[in-house]
């Protein structure tokens, strides 16, 4: 048999890097061999495919399959059948239509997705490949409502779910959710994104536009061929060029447009493959919250898919992790990269792109200062501290310490704020006190790499910890008490004058509390009042003491 020469894609700029990205998630969802059908070149850095599973895999299918498998479970879809569930759930319970308040919202949801016009289209075009399509019929023709008798409205939604649980369904009804509120994010005008194409058969359409013009480029020699693919610099045929203008923010309908062109001739063309990969850059951004996302690491190809591969493929999280935070997706995938040990690490591209049909592609860079704090073996020890228990209930509203001290760190703020608070919420809740030490913790240390690049100066931030809590026990034993109820005040008047600046107001309270005891203010005190730096790090430390924190260990009185 013949040796058929692989297929091997290079890297390329953030689009086509978020391509491949999506090309390997692609291939992963569905059980592609990997080393057989494709694999990674780590001498060449490109990924290879092989040319004879290229020529036979159907790639129409694979599109279609990957994104319902990725993007499924964030669907209309999936509510609709949610809901179909709960309603049923009700009913067979017995506990009454009438006093359950929210089925009357539910099956609205359903009657009224279910009868949206993209339903209605994907439905006619799969009508006579399903069973029993009267079940939608019936619904178009009689909603199912909170008028009926149980027995209808449980028979009705019963026959609903067994009519959506078909595998044609499934995908058709999905992908119409897709195509709209993520595919057409990143391109449109295309395909089944083109207007014209609205109500006809989806994978017809891909089909005619992605799918066999990359058989056919793949199966044809190009030795004859005199234009080139601005992507990838490999030879094409006229027949073969594909405008990149169905890329979002990427260019103008380059057949009206041509001024931006030398003597106006477009040469601004792509070949099928790259135009195939550009289809699949928004499974290589993961939805985090309402943004895409996407890290550009493309050190090595390696780095970059296992950098982003944290991202849309993570099949076993339930959909209530997707709207996860910027800073909680941030420190997940970076401890990914920082296991990777690359060398050469300077700066990180992180890409972004909302929701919303509006928005534009934006930029950040995670510059190498912050890495370095990141990948700090203390900091992230502290890290992974806090994102075992990251919650705490502050009154009525939950807070995320990890995600807050992670986006501190990487928007360069400080964590006084945030320890601030949760000072403040220890008081009520005494469990808390134990993150804000840590967060504590990583304010020391990240102050110690910032200025002394090793971090290895010693400061006295923990004999001031020290010091306040041998106050706190001499206040305690004084009154004959254990409940610190009798200094939570004091410790409201210091996080108050700690949160402003107020040296003055914080000495103050310190000199009346150390002139009740009999013990000796720390010379701590002494040089916080000309350092604004030491005021937050020693003022904290002693309240953090004072508040019931006490542990002496090498690590804390050498290195934070």
């Amino acid at each position: 048999m013949k040796y058929l020469e692989p297929i091997k894609i290079t890297k390329g700029d953030f689009l086509k890097n978020a391509g491949i990205v999506g090309m390997y998630h692609m291939f992963h969802v569905l059980k592609a061999r990997k080393g057989e059908d494709f694999w990674i070149d780590e001498e060449e850095q490109v990924l290879c495919i092989s040319r004879e599973f290229a020529l036979n895999a159907d790639w129409t299918d694979m599109y279609f399959k990957a994104f319902v498998e990725i993007y499924g479970s964030m669907c209309t879809y999936q509510e609709i059948i949610n809901r179909i569930e709960k309603c049923k759930g009700i009913i067979e319970k017995g506990d009454g239509i009438e006093k359950n308040s929210s089925i009357k919202d539910d099956l609205k949801y359903i009657t009224d997705k279910m009868l949206s016009s993209s339903y209605k289209s994907g439905f006619a075009n799969i009508r006579d490949k399903i069973e029993n399509p009267e079940v939608y019929e019936n619904l178009k023709s009689k909603k199912i409502n909170v008028k009926m008798e149980s027995d209808e409205i449980l028979k009705r939604l019963s026959e609903l779910e067994d009519f959506l649980e078909q595998p044609l369904c499934r995908e058709t009804f999905c992908m119409k959710s897709v195509i709209y509120n993520y595919i057409n994010r990143f391109w449109n005008g295309k395909s089944f994104l083109l207007r014209a194409n609205a109500a006809k058969d989806m994978r017809e359409m891909f089909e005619k536009d992605f799918s066999k013009p990359l058989k056919d480029y793949l199966q044809k020699s190009h030795e004859k061929s005199k234009e080139y693919c601005i992507e990838c610099n490999t030879l094409i045929d006229s027949k073969e060029k594909i405008s990149i203008a169905f890329m979002n923010d990427m260019a103008d309908d380059l057949s009206r447009k041509r001024s931006a062109f030398w003597n106006c001739k477009v040469d601004a063309y792509i070949c099928p493959l790259c135009a195939y990969l550009y289809a699949l850059v928004p499974l290589g951004f993961r939805l985090v919250g309402n943004k895409f996302v996407f890290q550009n690491i493309d050190c090595s190809l390696k780095a970059l898919i296992d950098s982003n591969k944290m991202g849309t493929v993570v099949l076993e999280e339930n959909a209530k992790h997707i709207g996860e935070k910027y800073a909680t997706w941030v420190a997940r995938t970076l401890n990914t990269v920082f296991k990777l040990k690359i060398r050469e690490l300077n700066n990180i591209p992180v890409i972004l792109r909302g929701t919303n049909e509006k928005d534009r592609y934006t930029f950040n860079i995670l510059h190498k200062d912050i890495l370095n704090i990141l990948k700090d073996k203390k900091i992230m020890e502290y890290l992974e501290k806090l994102s075992e228990h990251p919650n705490v209930k502050i009154k009525n509203d939950f807070l995320n310490v990890y995600e807050s001290s992670i986006e501190n760190l990487i928007s360069y703020n400080n964590q006084y704020r945030l320890i601030n608070r949760l000072i403040k919420a220890s008081i009520e809740t005494e469990s808390i006190l134990s993150r804000a030490v840590l967060v504590f913790k990583i304010q020391v240390r990240t102050f110690m790499i910032v200025q002394d690049e090793g971090g290895n100066k010693k400061m006295n931030v923990w004999s001031m910890r020290n010091s306040g809590y041998e106050l706190r026990k001499a206040i305690l034993a004084a009154k004959g008490v254990v409940s610190d109820e009798c200094i939570r005040g004091t410790i409201y008047r210091l996080t108050n004058a700690l949160s402003v600046g107020n040296t003055e107001r914080f000495m103050d309270v310190i000199i009346r509390l150390y002139t009740s005891s009999r013990l000796d203010v720390p010379n701590g005190f002494v040089d916080m009042l000309q350092d604004r730096d030491k005021f937050n790090q020693y003022g904290y430390a002693f309240v953090l003491g004072l508040k019931g924190s006490h542990h002496v260990s090498k690590e804390e009185n050498e290195n934070g």
